[in-house]
């Protein structure tokens, strides 16, 4: 359940406008880029991160720029009467809407950052895994290699020596490593290929749903909420993902200094 973040914040504005259809096509751009970073952190395309490094300030710029461009365009938005009935407001706005799937996806698209958070995110949650007994064909190893040669790229943006240790040495006794490397013998070449798939995939999958709940639930009740409140929050999610362009930008001028 990613509940915090801009895609978030880009969802529930939109539906406390109504445009429920738009949430839909938002999260599903936003889990495809989602699919893409969390394939590539699971199933060790780390190498390429070398090459991908240096044009990361230059893809947060266009990410900071793009969320305050999404940011001013929700911070003007102002709903009245006309358009608070969900059907007539969405009949209207239909074909705007259909942009919403390129939102979501060059918005996650253009957060590199995402990377980093998915690479560690998914070693702590395939090493929980590993610890209680599951066999996960060797991801949790792979998944430390991975770390580690994020690290030795010199990007340092991964503090996993403590992590690494805490479930390699305190969680996964040597027993339970016998067990996984008896049985990861045992498997073909291709299925660290397979479970990344279906990792990356049921993840994104998650993502979809739990926003088009989330969604559906805003949509659903928003006219019991008072105009004039609903229209604030709209314009302090509006500001809010203005600061994430910020803090982007911040980022950006941290990197080339």
């Amino acid at each position: 359940m990613p509940i915090a973040g801009t895609i978030s914040i880009l969802i529930t504005s939109n539906a406390l406008k109504g445009k429920m259809r738009y949430c839909t096509l938002v999260a599903a751009g936003a889990s495809i880029a989602d699919f893409i970073y969390v394939f590539i952190s699971v199933f060790g395309l780390t190498k390429l991160y070398s090459f991908y490094k240096p044009f990361i300030p230059y893809v947060l710029f266009g990410g900071a720029i793009f969320l305050f461009f999404i940011g001013y365009k929700t911070v003007k938005t102002k709903l009245g009467l006309e358009n608070i009935d969900e059907k007539n407001y969405i009949s209207k706005k239909i074909k705007k809407e259909r942009g919403g799937f390129w939102t979501g996806l060059i918005l996650n698209f253009l957060n590199p950052t995402l990377f980093m958070g998915w690479l560690t995110s998914s070693f702590f949650v395939i090493s929980l895994i590993t610890s209680l007994g599951f066999n996960t064909g060797g991801l949790e190893i792979l998944m430390g290699q991975n770390i580690q040669q994020i690290n030795k790229t010199g990007g340092n943006n991964i503090n996993s020596q403590n992590t690494i240790s805490y479930f390699q040495v305190d969680t996964v006794n040597t027993t339970l490593q016998q067990i996984h490397r008896e049985n990861n013998a045992r498997l073909p070449n291709y299925f660290p290929f397979l479970v990344s798939i279906c990792y990356a995939f049921f993840l994104s999958l998650g993502g979809i749903m739990w926003f088009y709940f989330l969604a559906r639930f805003l949509v659903k009740y928003r006219t019991k909420f008072n105009l004039k409140v609903m229209n604030r929050v709209i314009q302090i999610l509006g500001i809010v993902l203005c600061l994430f362009g910020v803090f982007l930008v911040y980022t950006v001028i941290k990197m080339i200094i």
